[in-house]
């Protein structure tokens, strides 16, 4: 069915997961390290953000098709369309696609949970995709 490579969206799906866990920076320029506060900053959303970066990265290295299947299964675990109307969601991933997407994707909140709930539709889940032991 999906022409992704099965690796290249779990770790899509993963990013994505992390990505949303972040939350806003409590302090813009905190003046200490990791080791002093905790670690909190992990989860910091900030503008070098490591995760952002991989989750872009990623979504960027599919080539066109993959970006319009990618696309397609965000719209299907949203609910714009159901596994049935597939080909409506890869046309209709078409009529949008643009420069912006992995943008439009990335800034997306819940899309981990959309690309799964998709998934489940065609009787997968993320896990089906991962690669080797956790």
């Amino acid at each position: 069915m999906l022409t992704i490579p099965p690796e290249q969206l779990a770790f899509i799906i993963e990013k994505a997961r992390e990505f949303d866990a972040e939350v806003a920076p409590m302090e813009p320029d905190p003046g200490s390290n990791p080791t002093d506060d905790g670690g909190v900053s992990i989860l910091e959303d900030r503008p070098d953000n490591p995760v952002r970066e991989e989750l872009a990265n990623a979504i960027d290295a599919l080539d066109d098709f993959q970006k319009e299947e990618l696309l397609a299964l965000f719209f299907i675990g949203r609910g714009d369309f159901d596994r049935t109307q597939w080909r409506e969601a890869m046309q209709q991933a078409r009529d949008v696609r643009n420069e912006h997407e992995t943008e439009y994707l990335v800034s997306t909140p819940l899309l981990a949970e959309y690309l799964e709930e998709a998934l489940s539709q065609f009787g997968y889940t993320a896990d089906d995709f991962r690669a080797g032991p956790e």
